[in-house]
């Protein structure tokens, strides 16, 4: 773990944010990154996609099967 240096506005956008969503600071900041990442590695998808794709990460890894909309969706868009 590190530390990144944000500026006070993003940050201030970051504490509405995960007061809104019910999340820690922190977690609305590294979804915010998850997201961002994503969006630069498949610049096809769109939102939902993207969240489909995180939908079926956490599916793999709680070793469950996804949901066949979610992974229409993402498959879609990598095409």
């Amino acid at each position: 773990m590190g530390i990144v240096k944000i500026s006070d506005d993003l940050h201030d956008q970051i504490r509405l944010s995960s007061t809104a969503l019910s999340r820690s600071i922190n977690a609305q900041a590294e979804h915010w990154l998850r997201v961002g990442r994503l969006a630069e590695l498949h610049p096809q998808l769109d939102y939902a996609g993207i969240c489909a794709l995180l939908h079926e990460r956490a599916d793999r890894q709680a070793g469950k099967k996804t949901m066949p909309a979610l992974g229409a969706a993402a498959a879609k868009g990598l095409q």
